[in-house]
């Protein structure tokens, strides 16, 4: 998401992002005889003087209670969401400017705070701890980043993060908006929602509860609404990425947006029906409620007007493969964005040796024109410049080699290949398979000696969920 906050700045593209003001990050990992440890990492004491809290705009997010429906003289539909614990979402305000533009844009983090900080009564009664008990079950919420999930707790916890981060994050859309304009019929025309991933798929569900609940829309005119405003990005097609809940637990925790989800995917069953008669098992494939699970992605594919993978390659497999029934019945919403890099942190930032050898061959527009990079093709065969480029790119790996003596006490020769993998620890991201790599080439040595080999330096960089013990184990192999 920063990739994208990052150049939309410098490009002085209005944009808000929203997040969640975690306490501590995901965690601060050691390996201790060849396992991971995880402690907590608590990085808000390196300071938040960047962090502009705004009290007075908390926002009111509903978990559990019941939903009362009724309709009126007039016969308009209601429904009151009832004895709900609710939950105050406070935002945190971190402010982006991007380079060399006056533009500022802003990054909204969330913390979750209880409505009671005390319960009186009980602490008047001795009961110590439990007079805490609310306001500590609600600030959990914004605890720690990506909580373990391989049990319940930690599912219904995971669920309340997401939903806190919509919930808020729509309200402050809807409630600024209406403030400017007067209206929300215009919020398609002027206002772009993006689901980055299923993580906060239900902004769908959620932005019709507001339209209908709040602000008096009908059914079909929130729907058209949602549609016309939400886009959504896929980033990987495992199963496990593509979030499903336990209807049951959802239905408890989010009473209200329960009932919606169920209306939209009767209406999809109804028109999957109608499109493919008699395909029980297509029509299945492609609902959002399905043997007991909500599939957060087909409630993306129900609604969003855009639909993306990340590379060309991944679009193509959501369009043949994963995506491919809704693909066929509207072909017209599915595009591919391929996934760059925020370059002005990742090359600038950085590598500023390689920044300022590019800036002498060919200016400095590339600080604001990727495109401009281009040029470099013009020294492709340009013997000097190459040199140049290899030399910068040594001195790094002799920076990198004196970090890793001085932090871990490993000395690794900058001559030889660096063969760097760098990423969250999954199955799926083949640090195994990089690992099985590594014994496959000590073997193919072992059995001949005087075979030719590149000296290679294998660099991994991971952390594993704590809950997720295949990826412990591979980082034990």
């Amino acid at each position: 998401a920063a990739c994208y906050m990052d150049p939309m700045t410098g490009l002085s593209y209005p944009a808000i992002g929203f997040s969640i003001r975690y306490e501590f990050g995901i965690f601060r990992q050691k390996i201790i005889d060849g396992w991971q440890m995880e402690f907590p990492d608590d990085w808000l004491n390196m300071g938040d003087v960047w962090l502009k809290a705004r009290e007075d705009d908390a926002l009111e997010v509903r978990f559990g209670g019941e939903v009362r429906e009724w309709t009126d003289e007039q016969g308009h539909f209601h429904a009151d969401h009832i004895q709900y614990t609710p939950v105050m979402a406070v935002p945190n305000d971190l402010y982006l400017s991007g380079y060399d533009t006056q533009a500022v844009n802003k990054l909204v983090l969330w913390s979750a705070k209880s409505t009671t900080a005390l319960d009186m009564t009980a602490f008047s009664r001795g009961e110590y701890a439990k007079a805490l008990e609310s306001n500590t079950m609600a600030e959990v919420i914004s605890k720690i980043l990506y909580p373990a999930d391989n049990h319940e707790g930690g599912k219904k916890l995971r669920l309340k993060q997401q939903y806190l981060l919509v919930s808020a994050s729509l309200q402050s859309i809807l409630k600024t908006h209406y403030k400017q304009y007067g209206t929300l019929l215009n919020l398609a025309d002027l206002a772009a929602i993006h689901i980055n991933d299923t993580h906060p798929a239900l902004c769908v569900p959620e932005l019709m509860r507001l339209l209908m609940d709040e602000y008096g829309f009908g059914w079909d005119e929130a729907w058209n609404t949602t549609k016309k405003t939400v886009t959504y990005t896929n980033h990987t097609v495992m199963s496990e990425a593509l979030e499903r809940w336990n209807e049951h637990m959802f239905r408890a925790l989010l009473p209200r947006v329960y009932a919606i989800i169920c209306e939209i995917n009767r209406r999809l069953i109804t028109h999957l029906h109608f499109r493919y008669p008699g395909d029980v098992a297509k029509i299945d494939y492609m609902s959002v409620i399905a043997n007991g699970e909500i599939r957060m992605a087909n409630l993306c594919l129900s609604a969003c007007h855009t639909i993306n993978g990340v590379s060309k390659l991944h679009s193509d497999i959501l369009k043949n493969g994963l995506f491919h029934d809704y693909y066929t019945m509207t072909p017209q919403r599915f595009t591919n964005v391929t996934n760059g890099i925020a370059y002005l942190r990742w090359l600038c930032q950085a590598n500023p040796a390689l920044t300022s050898y590019l800036t002498d061959l060919i200016g400095d527009g590339f600080k604001k024109d990727s495109r401009e990079l281009t040029k470099l093709l013009h020294f492709s065969h340009h013997p000097e410049v190459l040199h140049g480029l290899l030399d910068i790119k040594h001195q790094n790996k002799q920076r990198l080699a004196q970090w890793i003596a001085r932090v871990n006490g490993i000395h690794v020769n900058p001559h030889s290949l660096f063969d760097v993998q760098i990423k969250r620890l999954h199955e799926y991201k083949r640090q195994l398979m990089n690992a099985l790599h590594i014994l496959y080439l000590y073997n193919q040595y072992k059995h001949n000696p005087h075979m030719h080999m590149v000296p290679r330096t294998f660099l991994f960089a991971a952390k594993a969920p704590p809950g997720y013990s295949m990826a412990k184990q591979i980082i034990r192999l």
